[in-house]
């Protein structure tokens, strides 16, 4: 008797060029395994995942680059303890993280602040080559009835 078996994955690792165009693929490829693993892209921890990995992927292109090297994306249901992983991996290790003191109209500088608001918890970890930028999100709701929603995406208006 022949049985098969199937097991739904919960993980995704992608290595992506360090290009704006391999950015753009990265909050595509986040969408689309959440929707896989029952998380709609119309849902909150979504919307919010996406923008973390948009500016972890933007960050790791514009400032981890290394010509000829990939950056890696790795996604993680950790069903266990109610999260999701989100881990971004440059190869530049020799330049570390930093906060920029932005002004109202500055166009860059606030990436990271964004990533440390909608995160439940965020670190970096040194690598051989390189380093990981590394977000946890709860996969339960944590907002109180009638708090905005961390992440909105609503029309524009009419007309």
């Amino acid at each position: 008797m022949n049985v098969e078996i199937s097991t739904a994955t919960t993980e995704l690792v992608q290595r992506l060029s360090a290009t704006p165009r391999g950015a753009r693929l990265a909050r595509r490829l986040t969408g689309a395994a959440l929707a896989t693993w029952g998380y709609p892209h119309e849902g909150d921890l979504s919307h919010t995942a996406q923008l973390i990995v948009a500016e972890l992927a933007a960050n790791a292109v514009t400032h981890g680059r290394v010509p000829g090297r990939d950056f890696e994306l790795r996604l993680g249901l950790l069903r266990e303890k109610n999260t999701l992983r989100i881990e971004v991996s440059d190869a530049r290790g020799d330049r570390k993280l930093r906060f920029l003191n932005g002004r109202p109209e500055d166009e860059h500088g606030r990436g990271l602040v964004v990533v440390q608001v909608l995160a439940s918890l965020w670190g970096v970890s040194e690598r051989d080559v390189g380093k990981t930028v590394w977000v946890e999100l709860s996969l339960s709701p944590r907002q109180r009835p009638g708090t905005p929603r961390p992440c909105p995406r609503r029309p524009g208006p009419a007309g």
